[in-house]
């Protein structure tokens, strides 16, 4: 499904501080693992994924900068972790931040510093969650679904006009897999739609893991600025809007959100409510494309579009690396012991792919497996608020494309795609497709 990394040296090592020893130090067989440096250009996870988790369910890694961490990757030692009682999200945990030894310029460190409620523990993140989990009950989200609907049909229509220009190829993710929901998330907020191109720019920069510190600094100044501006419009001109909402809550209660939880909130919801879901749709399509039998048992009754969304979640997730959680005392997992405050990452594509709870066929995309166990949406306190937005958005998506396009095809071989360049994101940065067989272009 994408092109694999042969096996070879070591493509680097972390100074080894007492802490990184410590991680390295896997006590599975009693023998020390090198940590795994992580590939700041990003690229496919699986072959990786592979190896890492022939060794166990826990890993000690490299981060950009020499940053010594840990990936949880086995499905259920990260379902341990997740849910795990000493396990803290606020980077107030983060020992190497707070000795002042992570600079402004780190590709990940927006991730460890925005407030918001990916970083918040206890009552603060059951406050800010609370606030924000209004605009995605399943009342909402059931509301939803005519207007999914309507902006699908429009943005094929858009599809189809961009293959005409194209000589019948159109890149799907770009027309297609990305204006669907950052045009839904954006009317929640109530986002002018003439944002929504800069902050899908924005909201790459800030998850890709291979760009310098300025760009880094530069691109979340700029998001504070348009989310500002966003904040100022609907605080001048209040809507039935999220946004509105949130604001309205902070002037009633001065306590229940800050200025910096507002902006930090807007950004998370931003960009794991669009980022994600492109992903989802971009590997899904992929995946029926290159396994068209697995398409016919859509066509003939036998899985349903809700199957193939499940099945891509657990086959190839959205996310492949999430950053991070941070043990509050050290930690054991799986035999592994992981350090009080070492940032740790979540391996959701790992996860997926674990024969151990997925048995020796984890590797294939397969319809028929049964309900896909995955912990791609997360799991515990912060499981994804948006998940049932995500997959009605999804299965909207697939069913409409497939049925208007049956015969839609890659229209470049799969291992030819590139990929993004994060470890964060997994998927591939441009989707060529062909809507109908070449003799059939008009």
């Amino acid at each position: 499904m994408c092109g694999t990394r042969p096996d070879g040296p070591p493509r680097g090592r972390a100074p080894l501080t007492a802490q990184t020893r410590t991680q390295q130090g896997h006590t599975q067989g009693g023998t020390a693992g090198e940590a795994h440096r992580l590939d700041p250009a990003g690229g496919c996870p699986h072959a990786d994924n592979a190896r890492l988790l022939a060794s166990g369910s826990v890993a000690a890694v490299t981060l950009p900068g020499d940053v010594p961490g840990m990936a949880v990757l086995g499905h259920e030692a990260l379902k341990e972790f997740l849910a795990h009682p000493d396990v803290a999200k606020d980077a107030a945990h983060f020992t190497a931040l707070q000795e002042g030894r992570i600079p402004d310029g780190w590709p990940l460190r927006t991730f460890a510093t925005v407030q918001g409620m990916t970083t918040a523990d206890g009552a603060d993140h059951r406050r800010l969650r609370s606030l924000a989990g209004r605009a995605f009950t399943a009342r909402r989200v059931a509301a939803l679904r005519p207007r999914v609907e309507e902006l699908t049909r429009e943005l094929l229509d858009g599809l189809e006009a961009a293959a005409a220009d194209g000589d019948g190829v159109a890149d799907l993710r770009r027309h297609f897999a990305l204006p669907l929901p950052m045009g839904v998330i954006c009317e929640l907020l109530g986002v002018d739609a003439g944002h929504q191109d800069r902050l899908h720019h924005l909201s790459s920069q800030i998850v890709a893991t291979d760009i310098g510190p300025q760009a880094v600094v530069a691109a979340n100044r700029e998001m504070v600025e348009v989310l500002g501006q966003v904040a100022a419009a609907r605080a001048a001109d209040p809507g039935d809007d999220l946004t509105s909402a949130l604001i309205a809550a902070r002037e009633e209660d001065g306590d229940r959100l800050g200025p910096h939880e507002l902006l930090g909130t807007l950004m998370l919801i931003i960009i794991a409510g669009h980022e994600t879901t492109l992903n989802l749709i971009t590997n899904a399509v992929r995946a029926l494309c290159t396994h068209r039998e697995q398409l016919a048992l859509v066509r003939d009754g036998s899985a349903t579009w809700e199957d193939v969304v499940e099945e891509t979640l657990r086959w190839d997730s959205p996310v492949s690396y999430f950053p991070f959680r941070y043990p509050t005392r050290d930690l054991e997992l799986d035999g592994t012991t992981i350090p009080r405050g070492t940032p740790v990452l979540a391996g959701y594509s790992a996860a997926g792919r674990d024969p151990s709870a997925h048995g020796p066929g984890a590797d294939r995309f397969d319809l028929t497996r049964g309900p896909a166990r995955h912990l791609s949406l997360g799991h515990g306190p912060h499981f994804c608020m948006g998940a049932p937005l995500a997959r009605m958005e999804a299965t909207t998506a697939l069913r409409q494309l497939f049925t208007r396009y049956p015969d839609l095809d890659l229209a470049v071989p799969e291992p030819e795609l590139p990929r993004h360049a994060s470890f964060v994101g997994n998927s591939v940065r441009r989707l060529p497709v062909r809507l109908r067989p070449a003799h059939c272009e008009r």
